[in-house]
C-alpha cells in the first residue's frame, strides 16, 4: 500500500446540531459504497444516542472519522489522502483535534496504518462500532500519546441496523440484507475484508425497512456483498424470494430496488417474484465481471457464458420492460486479444441499458496477484475506453427509444439551476430518477419547466381600461419538490441525462414504466 498526500479536500457528512459545552464534537467522511454508508449511518446514529455532537465542519470538530474504503487501488489512495488531510487540520488546529479511522482500510491495513501514519489516534475496524464511542472518549486526557488500535475477527453475527442516522436523502435508504462474501473470486479482498457469508433474519429487516419508512424512505435499496444468496446460510435455502414479498408487504414501501445480484444463484422464483410484486422495480444490477469462459474459470466466477446467456435471456423474457446493469473487469490477467475480442461483441450484441467498466486492479493477498500474463497499463486502458465508448453508443440509442415515454420518477432534488456541462448556457431542472436509475450510479432524469403555449400566433388586442387581462398561457404545474413522485413524458437526453417535463398526475402501468 502506497502513502501519497492529499490532492483535494474530502467532503464531510453529517449535520450540525446545538453545541454543548463539555461534549465532544464528530465529523464524519465517508467513502466508498452504499454498505460502508450504511456503516457510517449506525456510527452516527450510536455516537448520536450517546450524547455526541454531530458536526459537517472537520475545522470545529473535537473529532474526525474517516470511514475508508479499501476494495481497489483507487480507493485505497482515496482513503490514504483523506485521512492524511485530516492529519493536516489535526497538526494546524489550535485546540485539541483527534483524527479515527474506520472501514475496510482499518480492518485490512490497520497495523500498517499505525506506523506509517503516527499522526493517527485510533484505528477501529469493522464490528467494532458499539464500542467506538468509549474509545473516542478514552483518547482526550491521554497522556502516554499511544494509538488506540481495534481491530478483530469481521465474522460477527449481523445485527439490526436500526437507529441509523441517515445520510441519504429521506426518500430512500440502503437495507443491507447480509455482511460477508464466500464466492471465491480470485480478483476480490472482500472476504479477507468483511468475513464469510451472514444473512440476517427476515424478521429484523422487515423491523429496518419500518424504521425507514417511518424516517420518511418510500424506496427501499437492497444491498449486501451477494443478494442472491440471501437466506442460503440460515437453513440452506435461497430466501430472497420470500424476503422480497415480506418486504413489498410492508406498509408504505413503494419501490424495491435490487443491487449486486450475483448471477449463479438468481433463480427462476426470484425471476417470478421480481416480475410479479408491483413493489419490486423491473431493475436489476447482476455484476458478469466477463462473459468469455476461459476468464470466468480464472476470475473464480462460478456460472459460464452459456448458462450466463440463457439467465439474461430468461429474465428479459419474464420480466417486462427490464434494466439491466452489470459491470465488467478489462485487463485481467491472461485476457488476449480473442478473450476481450468475446467480451466486446457480447457487450454490442447483448446491448445492456446499463453497463460500467473497471480496469483490473491487483489486490495483495488475492490469488490473481501471483496469476502470470499481466497486461500491460497502457493496454487495459484502451480496452476500457473501447469498451466504453461501445457502451455510449448503446446507451444513447437506449435514450432516442425512451423519448414519449411516460415514466414515474421520484425527485431527489428540487428544481435549480445546473451548469450545462458540454459547455452551453446554464438551465433550470429537477434531478428525479425512474425505475431505471439507481441512485449514485446510473444517469438521471432532469425534469425542466415547461414552457406556456400562447393563445395564437399574433398579439392579443389591448383590452378596454379597467378590465382585467387574463394571461392565454396555459399555467405550468407546480416545481417538484424533493421526494414528491410525478409522472413525467421524456422528450430527450443531455449525454447520458433524460429530459422530461412533469405529464400530469395519471396512473399508468407500474411494472412497464416505473415500477
Amino acid at each position: 500500500m502506497t502513502i501519497s498526500k492529499p490532492t483535494e479536500p474530502a467532503p464531510s457528512a453529517g449535520e450540525e446540531t446545538d453545541d454543548h459545552e463539555n461534549e465532544i464534537r464528530v465529523n464524519m467522511v465517508s467513502l466508498g459504497c452504499p454498505k460502508n454508508l450504511v456503516d457510517s449511518e449506525m456510527i452516527l446514529g450510536k455516537l448520536g444516542q450517546e450524547g455526541f455532537v454531530l458536526t459537517p465542519d472537520a475545522v470545529e470538530a473535537d473529532v474526525i472519522v474517516v470511514n475508508t474504503c479499501g476494495f481497489v487501488e483507487s480507493a485505497k489512495e482515496e482513503s490514504v489522502n483523506t485521512i492524511l488531510e485530516a492529519c493536516e487540520l489535526k497538526q494546524e488546529s489550535e485546540t485539541e483535534k483527534k483524527v479515527v479511522v474506520t472501514g475496510c482500510l482499518g480492518q485490512r491495513y490497520g497495523e500498517e496504518l499505525s506506523v506509517e501514519i503516527p499522526e493517527l489516534d485510533a484505528i477501529v475496524g469493522l464490528g467494532e462500532y458499539d464500542s467506538l464511542g468509549t474509545a473516542l472518549k478514552g483518547l482526550f486526557g491521554k497522556t502516554d500519546g499511544g494509538l488506540h488500535l481495534q481491530v478483530s475477527d469481521p465474522d460477527k453475527a449481523c445485527n439490526a441496523e436500526v437507529g441509523r442516522f441517515r445520510l441519504t436523502p429521506a426518500h430512500y435508504g440502503y437495507l443491507r440484507i447480509s455482511e460477508g462474501c464466500d464466492n471465491p473470486c480470485t480478483f476480490c479482498s472482500i472476504p479477507a475484508i468483511r468475513g464469510r457469508f451472514r444473512s440476517k433474519s427476515i424478521e429484523m429487516l422487515e423491523a429496518e425497512a419500518r424504521e425507514l419508512v417511518a424516517s420518511g424512505a418510500s424506496e427501499l435499496v437492497l444491498i449486501s456483498q451477494d443478494t442472491t444468496s440471501y437466506g442460503v446460510d440460515i437453513d440452506g435455502r435461497f430466501q430472497l424470494a420470500e424476503l422480497l414479498r415480506r418486504l413489498a408487504a410492508v406498509d408504505g414501501v413503494e419501490w424495491i430496488r435490487l443491487l449486486y445480484a450475483y448471477p449463479a444463484y438468481l433463480t427462476d422464483e426470484m425471476i417470478e417474484a421480481i416480475a410479479e410484486l408491483p413493489e419490486v422495480l423491473n431493475y436489476i444490477d447482476i455484476p458478469l465481471q466477463h462473459i468469455s469462459d476461459n476468464m470466468l474459470r480464472h476470475m473464480g466466477r462460478r456460472m459460464m457464458e452459456t448458462k450466463t446467456r440463457a439467465l439474461l435471456d430468461r429474465m428479459r423474457d419474464r420480466i417486462p420492460a427490464l434494466m439491466l446493469r452489470t459491470t465488467f473487469i478489462v485487463g485481467f490477467p491472461g485476457e488476449d486479444d480473442r478473450e476481450f475480442g468475446i467480451l466486446r461483441d457480447f457487450i454490442r450484441d447483448f446491448e445492456f441499458e446499463r453497463l460500467g467498466v473497471f480496469p483490473y486492479s491487483k489486490e495483495e493477498g488475492t490469488p490473481s496477484a501471483g496469476f502470470e500474463d499481466a497486461i500491460p497499463q497502457e493496454l487495459i486502458d484502451a480496452r476500457l475506453e473501447e469498451l466504453m465508448l461501445l457502451q455510449q453508443e448503446i446507451a444513447f440509442r437506449h435514450n432516442r427509444k425512451r423519448v414519449g415515454e411516460l415514466a414515474e420518477v421520484i425527485v431527489d432534488s428540487p428544481e435549480e439551476e445546473h451548469d450545462d456541462p458540454a459547455g452551453g448556457a446554464p438551465f433550470k431542472a429537477a434531478i428525479s430518477r425512474s425505475y431505471g436509475e439507481s441512485p449514485e450510479i446510473d444517469p438521471v432524469v432532469l425534469i425542466t419547466p415547461p414552457g406556456g403555449e400562447p393563445c395564437d400566433e399574433e398579439s392579443p388586442a389591448a383590452m378596454p381600461e379597467g378590465v382585467l387581462e387574463l394571461s392565454c398561457e396555459t399555467p405550468a404545474p407546480a416545481s417538484p419538490l424533493a421526494g414528491e413522485r410525478r409522472t413525467v413524458e421524456i422528450i430527450g437526453s443531455r449525454g447520458y441525462d433524460l429530459i422530461a417535463t412533469i405529464a400530469g398526475s395519471g396512473d399508468h402501468e407500474r411494472k412497464n414504466s416505473g415500477g
